[in-house]
């Protein structure tokens, strides 16, 4: 079987960022509006009052300090909060594949490739524009690449499904590299007044150039095995779809937009994760102390710890396990990508090191990966 390498990765970082103390004012603020004009209502035990946020809730609770975000000043308006992205025309480029193309045209030129050296393209993320043409058609059109294309959304772990769809596809002879493209705008399907959820999401676009090792440049990381794994569960949640009527102003269809059963979530995740990690690393007859690296979802930082030292044994050190979830808080998809984007170059030749991902569905993916010399 042919063997495959991710030879670059990309990142699109908005200009804006929002920092928690920033988003607890805003919060803050429209709680105690709320609250005062539904005081009577309140009083009587009609309505539930808002509590308010903190910073120290916020990190406590996820470790995030910001996030990055395509509208800051829609999301802190406390008469809005929800980022205002006008609607483009049908013949303008949409602004998923905009931020799309931006990270996969540093990805391309990390390695001197051009729009003739990539035979697919996949949009992979959990927050889709629209529902067609496909997002990764789009991307496609707009870096003139020829072949096909095609979206895909397994939620936070759409990234590295698309790693494993890409991976076959290469395998297989079908195509000798392919660009997997994560945008995601988060910003938009994040409900802002939701105290226990406001201050999880933030905005980016990533992308991996997957090829055929041999093709792959010196220093690429060489793809040991891709494991994925689901399992249905309603604890996250997304309601808005093509078939559902959009949100209305104000303050309804709140289940049209994210939610979960935070607690739920931990208690499930973290077992079946780390199960996942240790019986794909059994498989390719690794031993922790063999992995060099682990580059997990960035979805919150008391499950990057203990997944981690499941695997470990022991605690990992930020150098075992770096985060940008602190800077760019849950980015869905793109979050490990992120951090494997940032942290890998200081790792040497025949160094191992582990992308992973969980989230909605519940949904996992593991990618172990090996660096070439």
């Amino acid at each position: 079987m042919t063997a495959v390498a991710i030879s670059a990765t990309g990142l699109y970082t908005p200009s804006q960022s929002i920092a928690n103390a920033e988003l607890v004012a805003s919060y803050n603020a429209y709680a105690a509006r709320f609250n005062a004009e539904h005081a009577e209502a309140i009083a009587q035990g009609q309505v539930a009052a808002l509590t308010p946020s903190s910073e120290e809730f916020i990190e406590k609770a996820s470790g995030i300090k910001s996030r990055f975000v395509l509208d800051k000043i829609g999301v802190l308006d406390i008469d809005r909060m929800r980022p205002d992205l006008p609607e483009r025309p049908n013949d303008q480029a949409s602004l998923m594949a905009e931020i799309g193309v931006n990270a996969a045209q540093e990805a391309l030129h990390a390695v001197g490739r051009e729009a003739c050296d990539v035979d697919a393209v996949l949009c992979a993320a959990s927050n889709m524009q629209r529902a067609y043409p496909a997002i990764a058609i789009e991307i496609q059109d707009l870096l003139g690449i020829d072949g096909f294309a095609f979206d895909m959304n397994v939620a936070c772990s759409s990234a590295t499904f698309g790693v494993k769809t890409a991976t076959d596809f290469i395998a297989a002879g079908e195509a000798r590299a392919v660009l997997v493209v994560n945008p995601e705008i988060c910003s938009g399907h994040l409900n802002w007044r939701d105290r226990d959820s406001h201050f999880i999401f933030g905005d980016v676009a990533t992308a991996i150039l997957v090829e055929r090792a041999d093709r792959a440049p010196a220093g690429a990381w060489r793809i040991l095995g891709v494991r994925l794994k689901t399992r249905f569960s309603n604890n996250i949640r997304n309601n808005f779809g093509f078939l559902n009527r959009a949100a209305p102003e104000g303050e309804g269809a709140p289940d049209k937009l994210f939610v979960q059963e935070g607690r739920k979530v931990f208690k499930e995740v973290v077992p079946m994760v780390a199960e996942m990690i240790q019986d794909h690393m059994g498989a390719l007859g690794m031993a922790p102390g063999a992995l060099r690296r682990m580059w997990l979802h960035q979805a919150n930082a008391n499950m990057n710890r203990l997944i981690a030292e499941r695997v470990l044994g022991r605690a990992a050190d930020a150098d075992e396990s770096p985060t940008v979830l602190d800077a760019y808080a849950n980015t869905s998809s793109a979050g490990s990508i992120i951090a494997f984007h940032k942290y890998n170059k200081d790792l040497k030749a025949g160094d191992r090191g582990l992308i992973c991902s969980f989230g909605a569905g519940y949904s996992a993916g593991t990618v172990f990966v090996e660096k070439t010399a």
